[in-house]
């Protein structure tokens, strides 16, 4: 008979028969007791009462009753932790069993049991069994200590279990390398700072090694862990590529997708002349294409996972767009997604194939299927332009065939067709000013005023069709309102003759007899226009519209590279990075792709100790640039939280981690001041990021200089002109120019906001990334009115420096992140470094004289600054304006010696030498710092400085 049995029971003196029975001398007698509690239990009845008698049942030799005894135990141990304490003596006697199943049995329920008060007494038989001779008894020990890290992670790395699960990933047994690394994923994913995981060529070496022997979800948690490492050059890259590649062909397809994550993530280190690189491109596009004949709920999370891969690397499927083709007996979901790859795929070389794919779409009975497929027509149309003529001839059979949704999704894919091509398909308006009657949805009708709008002069009767809608104006959405009020304006500017009535009507409804502020304000706006300046009015009104982009649904680059390392998880179907959807305690890491081959990282130099006797500066160590716009990604865009001022020369640069809600309240102020105006377009070749840096002082050594040094007089900081920073087609239509600059200490950016779009802009707030000396916005970005189309706004922003340190190449790089009402932005710009130089960055002689002689000679750098006919005077005025100090001038055979100091608002010392000839228009600029990376960035600033 079957253990249904033990479910059926409903006696009401229960728990007093089972414990005489758990209590009985007979073994099979306990046996069936403990299943009937479990069955109890199982069916939701509170059988707690009988604890003591249950963890008596442990002393047994019997495989199943241990089994059952110890389920008891994991469900009720929380409730009764003091009972729970009893069954401590058997664990410890279970994992000295001779039996590893009984062991490994002990260590796993001991792992589960969650009550704090057992747990220092189970760390004798974890450690025991952490080096058990057993492989499976090692491997259930793996796991154990993640958990046991979960409930009391100081207990874990007092003991050293840390350590051992790191030599665990050097264990002859794969499961047992794949354990240990599943534990030390776990554990690094709570607390994201500890680096446990310190991968290096050996681990990975072994690692990869054991990837061809443990089971698929060994190989998952290899494959994902072999994810997060960063290969030192493309060679190491390109031999991990190929270890992997074997796994494509696995049979389930979660490690089929994380093998494609790893090697996703590697290839952005191939070169792309690479033969192995083509290789490896023609290796990926098979198992994705054996993802799309599992059942659709994997074929749906494949195609979602395939999108992010097109968009990243086209390449990868270009030749497969027939397994994107849609079979009748897919499910919508499946159709959609489909229908949505096929639209990024499709270029000259197959359009014509999707175009008919699409038309015959186009007759399917699924009305959203249908929609989607004319839509993507639209945007066939305009991502291949070679197509635009077929696409709009498929578009008007289309209409002819008079299905209502059909035509009414034509209309609006046309219109945005006019608008990528303008005055070359005019022609079909005829045909779609006949369908006008048939519209009775929001978008189509508001697209269908706007082409009689727009192309008003050749329409013989466009102020009928206009009349037309303006009957029902009230019971028309606000979309179709505002579309119907500029068209009857643009209508007017075009025939002002007979169609002055039309725009009197339509300005009335607008303004008096609506209650919608946008309708309202739009109205008043046109009405005031026209009757104060009519040229002007034509200007605005008629004015030439932007092209629209190709592709408008692509997911932003930063967004998609953090996509990618997140492959075959539930990010990759959401198409949202983890901490827009995760909650809890547990801080979302952001990833990134590894930098592309050519853009090298400089390694670090090495710190120059500070000498005895020296009063040494505390260093302010900039720490690897890890990841790049990962940051900016989802952050709460609010204002920093400032506090007590700091003194920026003895700030030591914490990472302040940006995630969480806007910049932390970690965050202090910058050192007093007041907002300044002007900002740098300032655009500097030459990778190069700086080390630990710091300068200590020598005392002072007597002074060999003829020290005749003449300070200047305050000439005011140099300010770099504006330049665009982000274009208006990479930014709905936002354009964004600024420059940095400095004045009495306060540094700031002056930002000039332009909207080239057609709707208002507003909301906005902005965000840097982590970056090289800490820059941060001082105060929100304070737009105090909505733009308006054609509007501009200056902003000047204050900036400080105690934001987030993160090593950047280049070094002065600055990401950021703006945010509107329409979407968030992203760009990057180089800032002059001289807006970091600091008004007390005047050394004392004696001390430039010994910090010159103790900072070594392998730290000068000499450069030319060239065409610049200042004499000696001039050119320490003009750079003491800019914070770069003369301390001493003399004059040797004929040229002047300038020996200079400035110092960056991290505590970096730079000193300078400049020989100037009076004939010669070359200058020789030699700099001295404990930080080198810094001098090519500092020679930049003098050479801006000196030739504006």
């Amino acid at each position: 008979m079957t253990d249904s049995k033990y479910f059926t029971t409903t006696k009401k003196g229960e728990i007093f028969e089972l414990k005489a029975e758990l209590n009985s001398d007979k073994k099979e007698k306990k046996k069936e007791a403990v299943k009937k509690v479990i069955a109890s239990m199982t069916v939701g009845k509170d059988v707690s009462a009988l604890f003591p008698d249950v963890v008596n049942c442990m002393q047994t030799d019997n495989l199943e009753l241990k089994k059952l005894v110890y389920l008891y135990l994991m469900n009720y141990a929380k409730s009764q932790p003091d009972m729970a304490i009893m069954a401590v003596n058997t664990f410890v006697k279970d994992c000295e069993d001779p039996n590893p199943l009984i062991r490994a049995l002990a260590v796993r329920t001991m792992g589960c049991i969650r009550v704090d008060k057992i747990t220092e007494y189970l760390c004798e038989p974890l450690r025991k069994c952490l080096k058990d001779e057993d492989p499976y008894v090692r491997k259930t020990a793996a796991v154990c200590v993640a958990k046991l890290h979960d409930i009391n992670a100081q207990l874990v790395e007092d003991q050293g279990f840390l350590d051992t699960l790191k030599d665990l990933i050097s264990d002859s047994n794969p499961m047992v390398v794949a354990n240990a690394v599943a534990a030390l994923s776990e554990i690094a994913e709570s607390h994201p700072s500890s680096n446990l995981l310190d991968l290096n060529p050996q681990s990975i070496n072994k690692l990869l090694t054991a990837l061809n022997e443990c089971t698929e979800w060994g190989q998952i948690f290899i494959l994902d862990c072999l994810a997060n490492y960063m290969p030192k050059d493309d060679r190491e890259a390109q031999s991990i590529c190929e270890r992997v590649t074997p796994r494509l062909s696995h049979a389930n397809s979660a490690v089929v997708l994380s093998a494609v994550k790893v090697l996703m993530k590697f290839m952005e280190m191939l070169s792309k002349d690479l033969d192995y690189y083509g290789t490896l491109l023609k290796k990926l596009a098979p198992p994705l294409v054996t993802l799309l004949s599992a059942e659709p709920e994997l074929q749906y999370v494949a195609l979602r996972n395939i999108n992010l891969i097109v968009q990243k690397r086209p390449e990868i499927l270009k030749h497969e767009m027939k397994v994107f083709f849609v079979k009748y007996n897919d499910p919508i979901y499946v159709k959609l997604e489909k229908l949505d790859i096929m639209i990024r795929l499709a270029s000259q070389a197959n359009i014509a194939q999707v175009l008919a794919e699409l038309k015959e779409y186009a007759t399917e009975v699924d009305v959203d299927f249908v929609r989607k497929a004319v839509r993507a027509i639209g945007r066939c149309a305009i991502k291949v332009e070679q197509s635009a003529e077929r696409c709009v001839s498929t578009l008007l059979d289309l209409i002819q065939t008079k299905v209502n949704y059909v035509v009414q999704e034509a209309i609006v894919v046309i219109k945005d067709i006019f608008r990528k091509y303008p005055n070359k398909y005019e022609s079909v308006i005829a045909t779609l000013c006949e369908n006008l009657d048939s519209l009775d949805e929001p978008e189509a009708r508001a697209a269908m005023i706007w082409i009689v709008g727009e192309y008003a002069e050749r329409i013989d009767n466009a102020d009928e069709l206009l009349e037309s809608f303006l009957e029902g104006f009230h019971d028309e959405s606000t979309q179709v309102q505002l579309q119907l009020l500029t068209a009857i304006v643009k209508l007017f500017l075009k025939k002002p003759t007979e169609t002055q009535e039309l725009v009197q009507q339509v300005l009335s409804l607008a303004t008096q007899d609506s209650d919608n502020p946008d309708l309202r304000d739009r109205g008043y706006i046109y009405w005031r226009l026209l009757s104060t300046d009519p040229v002007a009015a034509k200007e605005v009104v008629l004015a030439e519209k932007p092209l629209i982009s190709e592709e408008t649904d692509l997911i932003e680059p930063t967004l998609l590279d953090e996509l990618i390392c997140y492959i075959g998880t539930l990010a990759s179907v959401y198409h949202k990075p983890p901490s827009a959807f995760v909650e809890g305690s547990r801080g979302v890491v952001h990833k990134s792709l590894p930098p592309r081959t050519g853009s090298s990282e400089s390694a670090e130099s090495p710190e120059a100790a500070p000498s005895a006797g020296q009063a040494a500066e505390q260093p302010a160590v900039i720490p690897a640039q890890g990841d790049l716009l990962g940051d900016l990604l989802n952050l709460d865009l609010g204002p920093p939280v400032s506090g007590p001022p700091l003194a920026a020369s003895s700030v030591q640069m914490g990472a302040v981690d940006l995630l969480g809600g806007g910049l932390d309240s970690l965050l202090r102020s910058d050192v007093g001041g007041s907002p300044a105006m002007g900002g740098s377009g300032f655009t500097a070749p030459g990778p190069a990021a700086p080390a630990g840096m710091g300068a200590p002082l020598g005392s002072g050594l007597g002074d060999l200089f003829d020290l005749t040094g003449g300070v200047g007089t305050l000439s005011g900081s140099y300010v770099a002109p504006k330049t665009v920073w982000l274009p208006a087609m990479k930014a709905k239509g936002l354009e964004i120019s600024g420059t940095f600059s400095r004045q009495v200490g306060a540094i700031s950016m002056d930002l000039v906001l332009t909207n080239k779009a057609l709707q208002v802009m507003s909301d906005f707030a902005i965000q840097f990334n982590r970056n090289s000396f800490g820059l941060a916005p001082a105060a929100p970005l304070q737009v105090h009115a909505p733009l308006a189309p054609n509007q501009s706004v200056e902003i000047s922003l204050p900036l400080n420096t105690v934001g987030s340190v993160m090593k950047m190449d280049p070094l002065n790089n600055l990401q950021v992140a703006v945010k509107n009402n329409i979407d968030v932005f992203y760009f990057s710009t180089l800032y002059p470094l001289h807006i970091l130089f600091v008004e007390d960055g005047k050394m004392e002689r004696q001390m430039f004289l010994a910090t010159w002689k103790d900072i070594p000679n392998e730290n000068e750098a000499q450069f030319q600054i060239k065409d610049c006919s200042l004499n000696a005077d001039a050119v320490s005025n003009k750079l003491q304006g800019s914070n770069i100090f003369t301390i001493a001038k003399r004059n040797v055979e004929g040229q002047d010696m300038l020996y200079q100091s400035l110092k960056l608002t991290n505590g970096i010392w730079v000193l300078a030498e400049l020989r100037i000839q009076p004939s010669n228009p070359s200058f020789t600029l030699s700099l001295k710092c404990r930080a080198p990376e810094v001098s090519q960035y500092v020679y930049q600033a003098y050479d801006a400085i000196l030739k504006n």
